[in-house]
């Protein structure tokens, strides 16, 4: 189903996992050094282990040097169990964190979640009309043609069909949509807005209604 790629200095453990996860139809390539791991490879995996205390590159640097390469799910499976271990973890750009010793069963139940989140991502698409969304891509579409748009136009349109027909004001959408990447503030949703119609109107779609008084909505 999934290829995975799993690096581990101990051979037993790289055994375990391969022997857990081929029960679920996965294939496992195995590596006990990231520095045997092939990087013009990376791009076939679905999802990678890493194991954090390897002798030459540990895998904080591996995570750190990969994740601009890939975009699949990479899971640590270490020993570190202090809080700033899994912390620095996650901040490198790991999107989950395993404890050793971990139960096979556990370790089944997070890869597969991963791979289903990952699979949802990639097949989904909203859509409106004429308007669509490709949530893999990131992108917005009129028809066949790709509307340009900057990241957060992207995202308040994103916010605002995944919940059509609802009201939000500029506060919820700001919170809800813009905080987490250090917007100014919520004064400039008005300007986002009104710079998604002009780009929409010249198709002749709409989408975007003003609540007078409340906020805005995806009719």
């Amino acid at each position: 189903m999934a290829l995975i790629l799993a690096v581990d200095d101990d051979n037993s453990i790289l055994e375990l996992i391969k022997n857990c996860l081929l029960k679920d139809n996965h294939t496992v390539l195995t590596y006990t050094s990231p520095s045997l791991v092939p990087l013009d490879s990376l791009g076939k995996y679905d999802l990678i282990l890493l194991d954090i205390m390897m002798p030459d590159i540990d895998g904080y640097m591996f995570c750190e040097k990969i994740r601009p390469l890939v975009d699949c799910p990479i899971l640590f499976l270490s020993a570190k169990s202090l809080e700033n271990d899994i912390t620095f973890g996650l901040n490198l750009g790991a999107d989950d964190y395993l404890l050793k010793p971990f139960r096979l069963s556990e370790l089944k139940a997070r890869v597969n979640a991963h791979l289903r989140r990952e699979s949802r991502e990639k097949h989904i698409s909203l859509y409106s009309g004429r308007i669509s969304l490709n949530l893999s891509a990131k992108t917005l579409l009129v028809d066949q043609d790709i509307i340009a748009m900057t990241k957060s136009e992207y995202l308040l349109c994103e916010f605002l069909l995944r919940n059509k027909g609802q009201v939000f004001s500029k506060e919820q959408i700001y919170e809800a949509v813009f905080s987490i990447y250090g917007e100014s503030d919520n004064s400039t949703i008005t300007t986002h807005v009104k710079n998604i119609r002009i780009k929409l109107n010249s198709f002749d779609v709409s989408s975007i209604t003003t609540v007078w008084g409340i906020g805005y909505k995806w009719d």
